[in-house]
């Protein structure tokens, strides 16, 4: 009973935040053009969260597509030819491995990074200080990042999937013995311009999430250090926890809508 209590409190004080993160969203996204017009608070976001994810998600890409090519490898003994497993590998890593493990990588270290930085503003009242001097928090916090967010996430997932797929070339032809041709002319076989346009309006919409995650958990810390330490945890699980919500609900809209067939 003491459990189903928990689960329904939890679940209450969720939905209770939902509208303060949409007033939160909104507010940041009205602000973008005065955003835009501070161009360096915007490209030192983007360059937070895209240059500086980049070799973690490069070892991550790698191994991701050497495991996709050995999966796929195992899966198709005796039922079905090695000519296509450059399809699956390029498939599966575009419309799915590459935006959502990318935005698990991206999301634990920049929504951590976020959380604790404006948590740190907020509890030693570096905001207070900003509206003290007419500063809106917001245009001057928020917009920047989830601006840097939304441009930076698809870039990421392009450079992820790239490397992702080229890692699963060297494992089949280096631990597969496919050759190159082979495949490459099943990457090719039934891969379509829908499947990569799937994946990048899936981290467009990952970059919001882990962007709006951070600043929101961050400027809602309390309680001094500690609190700056609860508000990054909750700022990397609820960033997780929604990227995979979001996968399921994009991807049941998106491939039996938009792309389907």
């Amino acid at each position: 009973m003491a459990v189903t209590e928990y689960i329904a409190r939890s679940i209450g004080f969720s939905i209770s935040e939902i509208g303060a993160v949409f007033i939160l969203l909104i507010a940041a996204i009205k602000r973008f053009p005065q955003a835009i017009r501070q161009r360096s608070l915007v490209l030192e976001q983007m360059y937070k969260i895209g240059i500086g994810s980049l070799p973690l998600v490069l070892v991550t890409s790698v191994f991701t597509g050497g495991v996709a090519a050995v999966q796929a490898a195992y899966q198709f003994q005796n039922y079905v030819p090695m000519r296509y497993l450059g399809t699956v590998i390029g498939k599966s890593v575009v419309i799915e491995l590459g935006p959502v493990l990318t935005a698990l990588v991206v999301g634990g270290r920049v929504g951590a990074s976020i959380a604790a930085e404006l948590g740190t503003m907020k509890v030693t009242e570096q905001i207070d200080a900003l509206e003290t001097l007419a500063i809106d928090p917001i245009r001057y916090l928020v917009s920047p990042r989830l601006l840097a967010g939304v441009i930076m996430l698809p870039v990421i997932t392009i450079f992820a999937d790239f490397i992702a797929i080229i890692g699963g070339y060297v494992v089949a032809v280096i631990g597969l013995d496919v050759s190159s041709h082979v495949y490459w002319t099943g990457f090719k076989l039934f891969l379509h311009v829908g499947d990569v346009a799937s994946g990048l309006i899936k981290a467009l919409f990952f970059g919001v999430i882990i962007a709006m995650m951070g600043c929101y958990h961050g400027l809602r810390t309390r309680g001094g250090a500690e609190g700056v330490g609860i508000a990054t945890t909750k700022a990397v699980v609820s960033s997780c926890l929604l990227v995979l919500i979001t996968d399921y609900i994009l991807a049941s809209l998106l491939f039996s809508g938009v792309f389907a067939g």
